[in-house]
């Protein structure tokens, strides 16, 4: 396995284990418990739901793979703290908004041929680019990757 390929799979394994992982424990927390606060005055984890849907949803923009899926996400969920915004979707919308997105996401990261992994991504400009070409798309999967692990991790204090 040549050496783009090889890290190429290290980071899409870790990125869907920790989709999977998520996956488990959202069908193992009813839509009434995501209703709960992580700890006395933080999160409720409808919130951490819609928050990890409105970033991934970011995700399309910044790889350059098209539209966002749930734009209006973005207020409620990236821009505003929890309990904030009043008006959000319910948990089971945001589920299927989840699997969804997971679908979505799936489908584009396959079309990429392997060496694009490897290009720019869009918040970083062609001259920033060639002195810091670490700047690419893959290192968004790896960087989302983290973030959707330590939110699965508030998330499992739940259960």
């Amino acid at each position: 396995m040549a050496t783009t390929e090889l890290f190429l799979k290290m980071t899409f394994d870790r990125w869907y284990g920790s989709i999977t992982n998520l996956n488990a424990i959202l069908s193992n927390l009813t839509d009434e418990t995501l209703q709960k606060e992580i700890a006395p005055g933080k999160n409720r984890g409808v919130y951490l739901l819609g928050h990890l849907i409105a970033v991934h949803d970011e995700m399309l923009k910044l790889l350059d793979l098209g539209e966002k899926l749930y734009p209006e996400l973005y207020e409620p969920f990236i821009k505003s703290p929890d309990k904030v915004v009043t008006q959000i979707p319910t948990a089971a919308e945001l589920r299927s908004f989840w699997t969804k997105q997971c679908e979505v996401l799936k489908q584009k990261f396959d079309s990429l041929k392997p060496e694009e992994w490897f290009e720019k991504h869009t918040a970083v400009s062609a001259e920033d680019f060639v002195n810091e070409p670490h700047r690419n798309k893959l290192n968004i999967i790896i960087t989302r990757t983290s973030h959707l692990q330590y939110h699965s991790g508030q998330l499992v204090l739940l259960k």
